[in-house]
């Protein structure tokens, strides 16, 4: 995954609850309970800007409202929706990360 501020962004992450076991200059190994990614010192916004990431959770709304005592949208100036039910059968909320990917945090209404 890009970043365009690669220590702010493992900072985000963190904050937004994923663990970093580990990290070098160029790459840091993120995960939160079955979702990993790679987060990479590398950024073009083209590719940044159209870059999607969907997390399925168990509870969006526990989700939300760590997002919101993190006050993580004031704190690193990002875009974060109030979760909604979405009619492909899933509630979810948008939160867009400092280097403008766009992720979906849900879980499953079906």
């Amino acid at each position: 995954m890009p970043a365009k501020d690669f220590d702010l962004s493992k900072r985000f992450y963190a904050d937004l609850g994923f663990q970093m076991p580990w990290s070098s200059e160029e790459l840091a190994y993120l995960h939160c309970g079955n979702c990993t990614f790679l987060l990479q010192n590398f950024y073009v916004k083209e590719l940044a800007e159209n870059f999607m990431m969907h997390l399925s959770v168990q509870n969006v709304d526990d989700w939300w409202e760590h997002v919101r005592e993190q006050q993580i949208a004031e704190k690193y100036n990002v875009k974060v929706t109030e979760p909604e039910e979405r009619p492909w059968g899933m509630r979810d909320f948008v939160l867009i990360d400092p280097s403008g990917v766009l992720w979906r945090i849900a879980e499953n209404t079906d």
